[in-house]
């Protein structure tokens, strides 16, 4: 990654916490098992049972759970 750059890498929630995009994680390369917010990784890296409680409030089913 060149340059961490806000509203592309990272933005600032109302709380005022930086989130990590989605386009950091993509250029990071792998899942850090954090739960981020806007994991693209499908939470490959988080342990049970963190990681099914984030697949179920993010909507991915367990069939697209499977093709990670």
């Amino acid at each position: 990654m060149s340059e961490f750059k806000e509203g592309i890498h990272f933005y600032y929630d109302p709380n005022g916490l930086m989130v990590l995009t989605a386009q950091y994680h993509l250029e990071k390369g792998y899942c850090c098992g954090n739960g981020c917010r806007h994991c693209p990784y499908a939470y490959i890296s988080v342990p049970e049972p963190k990681r099914s409680r984030l697949l179920a409030a993010s909507g991915i089913n367990n069939h697209e759970k499977e093709k990670q």
